[in-house]
């Protein structure tokens, strides 16, 4: 892809920026998006002319809110098991050779919030909000989103996450070690660009080699997710998952008890 439309590409001084270029959408992703990323990792992720990755949204509000709801009705609306690569884009994540760090602007909600957890490193503002909607709107990751992020909070905390749905602030978010620092939203990108030169010092080979060797304890988690998209395929055909699609559009409380 030479020209991106959800996106917004930058290679500069060692360091690719991937920023999710949808404000009106708070960032969400769609079919379309999910694309543009995968091709943006693949091309930052093996040019050896860098040594970083930062994913990103535009804006200062959000992050990323997951997937877009108003492109889903029983099913998103690109390629895949439910019509969002997100398996390929979270695999890539941890696949490319370089470390990826998450800069948290606002919002990290949803799929928002599991690509903080799959990124290796991340850094939020004070701004930043983080939390699961999965279960309020009829849906759920079924692999990294769940299962890895147990391993990064811890199991009580994950469930927590999960069964209630709460929002947490991004001092909560540093305590249970979901990102690595927090600073000011003045100071978001400097912070970011510390962290990036301290890598690009080191050795990209050792770096390479030190992720494949952190990632292989979880891997696992991928043929998890693959039984678990299969799964959800067939829950965004049933009428309770529609409720909470329905629900979150006509903007009421959705009544999945009825089902």
């Amino acid at each position: 892809m030479s020209d991106y439309t959800d996106i917004l590409y930058e290679a500069r001084d060692g360091v690719a920026r991937i920023t999710i270029n949808r404000p009106e959408k708070y960032n969400a992703f769609r079919g379309k998006t999910c694309d543009e990323m995968i091709d943006a990792l693949n091309r930052a992720g093996w040019d050896k002319s860098i040594g970083v990755i930062v994913l990103t949204g535009i804006g200062e509000k959000a992050f990323c809110t997951g997937g877009d709801q108003s492109a889903h009705d029983g099913g998103y609306d690109g390629r895949g098991i439910i019509g969002l690569p997100v398996e390929e884009l979270q695999g890539l994540i941890r696949d490319v050779p370089k470390p990826v760090i998450a800069r948290v602007n606002g919002y990290a909600i949803g799929g928002g919030n599991v690509l903080v957890t799959c990124c290796d490193l991340a850094i939020a503002s004070e701004s930043a909000q983080f939390g699961q909607v999965g279960p309020k709107v009829g849906s759920v990751d079924p692999g990294f989103g769940t299962a890895y992020l147990a391993r990064v909070v811890g199991e009580k905390k994950a469930r927590e996450i999960w069964y209630l749905c709460r929002r947490y602030t991004a001092k909560q978010a540093l305590e249970m070690g979901l990102v690595n620092a927090v600073v000011p939203p003045a100071e978001l990108d400097a912070e970011v660009e510390r962290w990036c030169m301290e890598i690009l010092a080191m050795s990209p080979t050792a770096i390479a080699i030190a992720k494949r060797s952190l990632n292989a304890d979880s891997d696992n988690i991928r043929g998890i997710g693959g039984l678990g998209m299969q799964a959800l395929s067939l829950y965004y055909g049933t009428e309770e998952s529609q409720e909470g699609v329905k629900a979150f559009l006509e903007k009421r409380k959705p009544n999945f008890r009825k089902f």
